[in-house]
């Protein structure tokens, strides 16, 4: 489309490549203001990391996105829509999946029974659940086989979710999300606390996702992790976004390092 402007022309496109807008977006607990006038885009097919130091937000943002907490002001876009204020289920529906800093199961379950409830979204309705048949179940099972293995989850689907250690959880809430029918991937701090063999691993899972044109969204404290992975990157400080850019950019930045080390005496 042209309009007699150049600048005009090339706004139009910008406007349609955005997976994800906030738009001025608040949040405060009581007198505490965990979110103030937040504005960012997610654009598609690439890896966003948001960094900040401990309190600026961060998981808030992330929880106002998925629905976990109503904005006090501000609006949300999610591909074409207004989902400021859309109920959770609906946000997946959407397309929204993520996962936790820690891993949140039912621990009566397997990991196939927890898998399952990330696989089947008409179980709310009922002639669905009736006319369900052995076929359906079996492409189900063998698709949740085939997502342990590509994020390297050696583990029966017949184990107990209580039987994970700290490292295969962190998997598994990766494979619960892939699961999850999606088109933006949010992840909660997905390193945090693992060995360097499995976060290399991950590296190498998200950059692999990328490259099948997956948009992931992250928060994460490590840097370096971040450098190996992120497109862009988003950062937090005191609720507000401080500034973004490419990460060799971001991560220079002197009004960052004070951020997270404090002014330089």
């Amino acid at each position: 489309l042209f309009y007699g402007d150049l600048k005009e022309f090339l706004v139009v496109p910008i406007l349609i490549n955005v997976m994800l807008r906030l738009e001025n977006v608040s949040k405060a607990f009581g007198g505490v203001k965990a979110v103030q006038g937040c504005e960012f885009s997610i654009e598609p097919k690439r890896i966003t990391a948001l960094i900040g130091p401990n309190g600026a937000g961060k998981t808030t943002v992330f929880n106002l996105v998925c629905g976990f907490f109503p904005v006090d002001a501000g609006m949300i876009h999610f591909t074409d829509e207004d989902i400021t204020r859309a109920p959770i289920w609906k946000r997946s529906r959407l397309g929204l999946a993520r996962t936790f800093q820690l891993s949140r199961t039912f621990k009566n379950l397997s990991i196939e029974d927890n898998l399952l409830l990330s696989v089947r979204q008409d179980d709310d309705q009922f002639f669905s659940m009736c006319v369900r048949g052995q076929a359906q179940d079996d492409q189900e099972k063998q698709q949740i086989l085939e997502m342990m293995k590509f994020v390297g989850l050696e583990k029966s689907p017949q184990t107990p979710v209580t039987d994970l250690s700290y490292g295969q959880q962190k998997l598994f809430d990766l494979t619960r999300a892939l699961l999850n029918p999606h088109t933006l991937l949010m992840l909660d701090e997905p390193v945090a606390g693992i060995n360097p063999v499995l976060r290399e691993r991950f590296k190498e899972l998200l950059l692999s996702l990328k490259q099948k044109g997956e948009t992931i969204f992250l928060i994460e404290h490590d840097m370096d992790f971040v450098r190996a992975v992120a497109d862009w990157v988003i950062v937090m400080d005191q609720g507000s976004v401080l500034t973004q850019g490419a990460p060799q950019t971001v991560l220079s930045d002197p009004r960052v390092l004070e951020a997270y080390l404090g002014p330089a005496l």
